[in-house]
């Protein structure tokens, strides 16, 4: 029997397929006006919130106990997919707007590169894919960390057009 947290995870990377897809394809619309905002934009939000609060959080409390280091370690592993399956719906719903306004990919991109790896490292470390290289992966995955939070910063910035 396969650990369920690797089924619950795998389940959650194909939905995060699916519904990349779908927002990609506009088979639903993410331009749903809330507030100020559109609906794309507050789930790119929500993801982002979510890594860029809880991750130092479990970087902090993974340190400070061993009680319910597994409970931390499953909820940093199937938030941050959740997250990250936000996040692919509003890299997605951008990238596949109309040629006429088509977004400035530079610091979406970059950002959107590195969620990736830190998702696509945090997974291969994780589930033990090549448990050789445990150490590597876990020095690229912690390495992400510091341009994510100076990439979201910039786009956050670039967004507001202040740079």
């Amino acid at each position: 029997m396969p650990n369920r947290y690797f089924v619950i995870s795998l389940l959650i990377v194909v939905a995060t397929a699916v519904l990349s897809v779908g927002t990609y394809n506009r088979w639903w619309d993410l331009r749903l006006d809330i507030g100020p905002v559109y609906l794309s934009h507050l789930l790119g939000w929500i993801g982002f919130a979510f890594i860029a609060i809880y991750t130092p959080i479990y970087s902090y409390a993974k340190r400070r106990t061993q009680r319910g280091f597994k409970f931390l370690l499953n909820t940093h592993n199937v938030g941050n997919l959740i997250a990250f399956t936000l996040i692919s719906m509003h890299f997605t719903q951008q990238i596949g707007r109309p040629a006429e306004f088509y977004p400035e990919l530079g610091t979406g991109l970059a950002l959107y590169i590195s969620v990736c790896l830190m998702v696509l490292t945090g997974f291969l470390m994780r589930f033990k894919f090549v448990k050789q290289l445990s150490k590597t992966w876990r020095f690229i995955h912690t390495g992400f960390v510091l341009p994510f939070y100076v990439l979201i910063l910039v786009h956050v910035l670039h967004g507001f057009g202040i740079v």
